[in-house]
């Protein structure tokens, strides 16, 4: 499943409640990901990962202030 997502933007979070963000899933097997950052490389062992989430939108802020 991990596979499909090789070469896409996506966020890895974790089972402790942190998470991987910015970066780039190079490859999957049964037991690594391999995720690229700007500054780093990191190989995560998939059995620490909760979900991976893959970008479709880019989400709209909501508007500040007072109007009609």
């Amino acid at each position: 499943m991990l596979s499909a997502l090789q070469g896409e933007k996506v966020t890895i979070y974790f089972l402790d409640g942190s998470c991987l963000s910015d970066g780039v899933l190079e490859k999957a097997d049964e037991k690594f990901i391999r995720y690229k950052t700007e500054y780093q490389i990191h190989y995560v062992p998939v059995s620490s990962v909760r979900s991976v989430a893959l970008e479709t939108k880019e989400r709209q802020r909501p508007r500040m202030g007072f109007g009609q």
